[in-house]
């Protein structure tokens, strides 16, 4: 997918201001009219500080934009322990994930650079989703340190039973380097899992689905 197809878009989403997700490139191509959507007053001040203007905070009570609401979920972009430790957890800082919903369509949660956690089963019973997406590359930031700050293929697996109705769609693979599951390896274990592939969907790089 091109620059050009990207800006396409109506909005862009911040999760959080990670350099995998908002970087010096998208801070020079995005147009400075662009909605923004973030997670919170603090990163809205800072991508307004990069001369953006139309930028705004979302909360969990949602934000309608072109029909749509658009919900804050939390996330936790790494493990209890690992936020125990200052240094540590100032690097993960916050993120949070979002949940579209329109009367008449397929209501979709994208979870977000964040590990399985309460809210996150929360946010599977509050808004039952029809269409789920994982950040799955196990990505870690040591090799020292065993746990992922992202979910994995464990949690492809429980996503897939905690919501039997849903589709999941794993993404976040073969991108960064830190991310430790590839795409094929997690087509590898939905075989084994024996998991329906209409449900535990791993798209090919520019593949799109629609729900």
């Amino acid at each position: 997918m091109t620059v050009a197809e990207v800006l396409r878009a109506d909005a862009i989403i911040l999760t959080h201001l990670h350099a995998d997700h908002w970087d010096d490139a998208a801070r020079n191509l995005v147009p400075r009219d662009m909605p923004i959507f973030t997670q919170d007053e603090a990163d809205t001040a800072i991508v307004r500080k990069d001369g953006f203007t139309n930028v705004i905070a979302l909360t969990e009570q949602g934000f309608v934009f072109k029909g749509v609401t658009i919900h804050k979920t939390i996330g936790q972009h790494g493990t209890d322990e690992m936020y125990k430790v200052a240094p540590l957890a100032e690097l993960l800082g916050k993120t949070m994930g979002i949940v579209f919903q329109k009367p008449n369509y397929k209501t979709v949660y994208v979870a977000g650079d964040t590990v399985w956690n309460k809210e996150v089963e929360d946010a599977f019973t509050r808004y039952k989703p029809d269409a789920v997406i994982l950040n799955t590359g196990y990505a870690k930031l040591t090799t020292f340190v065993d746990d992922s700050i992202i979910m994995g293929k464990e949690d492809v697996y429980r996503a897939y039973k905690f919501s039997p109705n849903a589709q999941i769609v794993s993404v976040h693979m073969d991108t960064v380097n830190h991310a430790t599951l590839t795409k094929a390896e997690l087509r590898r274990f939905i075989e084994e899992k024996h998991l329906d592939k209409q449900r535990a969907l791993v798209p090919n790089d520019g593949q799109t689905y629609k729900f």
